[in-house]
């Protein structure tokens, strides 16, 4: 019994981070992204269009966080627009909203005049490492009340919610092949005092 659940464990192992390698590189190219690429903030800006005799009416005012987006996916089909709805102004006096709708390395700013059922919209495309970065901040702890409005911000979320169990499972399995394996415990057990030192230094630095 114990070497068969150390040959499955093994192997599970093996094919978890085989699946999820691919993942866990976006998530490592987008943080060096974020942390050390200087990204331009304007990207490169579209055409601005317009649309009108959209399918919305003042009600959607009233309307908060995933019930206001519903209510806007049919004039956003109407203009050609797809993605996650970043945020939504607001602006009562002139029966106006204002948002963004992202796409990884596209954001589609959308003005919209309920009165006249008209809108402006204006693209700008933000490129590779702006993409890689929304990416990785997204779904986020911001706007919880809306956020994964859009089918591919949904599929998303599950993909990085897998990632994190599968990093769970790849590190309590690492630990158990490597106490399995006694000629390696001794260099293991100074890399894991080694990580655990380190980790716990910097978080009393960074608390102090």
């Amino acid at each position: 019994m114990g070497k068969r659940f150390y040959v499955l464990t093994r192997d599970l192992h093996l094919y978890t981070g085989l699946f999820l390698s691919p993942l866990i590189l976006v998530f490592a190219v987008s943080v060096f992204f974020l942390v050390h690429s200087p990204r331009s903030t304007q990207g490169t800006g579209g055409p601005t269009r317009s649309a009108s005799n959209l399918a919305v009416s003042t009600e959607i005012e009233r309307l908060n966080g995933l019930d206001q987006v519903a209510g806007l996916r049919p004039a956003l089909k109407q203009m050609g627009v797809e993605g996650e709805v970043n945020f939504i102004r607001r602006i009562p006096k002139e029966h106006r909203l204002v948002f963004p709708v992202l796409l990884p390395g596209r954001e589609t700013m959308v003005d919209l005049d309920l009165l006249h059922r008209t809108a402006t919209i204006a693209e700008r495309s933000t490129g590779l490492s702006d993409a890689v970065v929304h990416l990785h901040k997204m779904p986020g702890p911001h706007n919880v009340n809306m956020r994964g409005n859009s089918t591919y911000m949904r599929m998303w979320r599950w993909l990085a919610d897998l990632t994190t169990y599968g990093l769970l499972f790849l590190t309590l399995s690492g630990v158990y092949l490597w106490a399995m394996l006694r000629a390696e415990r001794r260099v293991g057990v100074a890399l894991l005092s080694a990580g655990g030192i380190s980790f716990f230094g910097l978080a009393y630095a960074v608390a102090r």
